[in-house]
């Protein structure tokens, strides 16, 4: 297990690896299309303005937030220096408030107010602000599920409907079976260093504990769901064009 990568998605340490690594692509991808499927469920569709806070949540939390995350113990084991992860995420994190100051300007002035919501979740989270007080389950899946929803729809419909907090609701309530799955994933990967033992079964016979059994059927289930969750959001644009 000593060996074991910090995540099923995990580039061999080194050089360019390292920045794929820390996009954490699947679940980047995942998140994203919560704002997709945010967009999509406004009234009308305005392709430039959902584009535009893809764009904002791919700087946010893909680059920003993992960077952010990365500085904190590194849990992702990459090499990259610490001052090139602080630049990544305010550079990241100051284009995506950016993005959204100008799309609230252009479109509907109280979008602004999602901002500094925004800015607020991904500080409070990735730095553990308040001695992890927002570092939590719960506040994974309002942050990464259901904000993005908010915003996606907010940014083309221009107001948050009904719909929207529905749908909200079924990011944060996914963001947390998310969670609940790879907790265990996490643990082992970067915790456990050796798994021994066996399974007695009824027919007498027994079998040896193996390292991998321990997690193969959650990181199973967090791939499914992932694929599910932009597949979704795929499905939705197409039935908007």
């Amino acid at each position: 297990m000593s060996e074991t990568r910090p995540s099923f998605y995990a580039l061999e340490r080194g050089d360019w690896r390292d920045y794929v690594t820390l996009l954490h692509p699947p679940y980047t991808a995942w998140h994203l299309s919560y704002v997709v499927i945010g967009g999509c469920l406004a009234p009308a569709i305005a392709w430039d303005r959902l584009g535009a806070a893809i764009v904002a949540f791919a700087l946010a939390v893909g680059v920003g937030a993992h960077a952010l995350d990365e500085l904190r113990g590194r849990p992702l084991q990459t090499k990259i220096p610490s001052s090139v992860l602080v630049t990544l995420a305010a550079a990241s994190i100051g284009a995506a408030c950016a993005i959204g100051v100008i799309g609230a300007l252009s479109f509907r002035l109280w979008l602004i107010v999602l901002v500094p919501v925004g800015l607020f979740l991904v500080l409070a989270y990735n730095l553990e602000l308040l001695a992890g007080r927002f570092h939590s389950d719960l506040w994974f899946s309002l942050a990464w599920g259901g904000f993005p929803v908010v915003c996606g729809y907010a940014a083309v419909a221009g107001e948050i409907g009904v719909a929207a907090v529905l749908a909200a609701a079924f990011a944060v309530l996914f963001s947390l079976a998310q969670r609940t799955l790879s907790n265990r994933v996490r643990f082992v990967r970067r915790r456990v260093d050796d798994v021994s033992g066996e399974i007695a079964l009824r027919d007498g016979s027994r079998e040896a504990i193996a390292a991998h059994w321990l997690i193969v059927a959650e990181e199973r289930g967090l791939r499914l769901l992932a694929a599910s969750s932009v597949v979704l959001a795929a499905a939705l644009v197409v039935s908007r064009l």
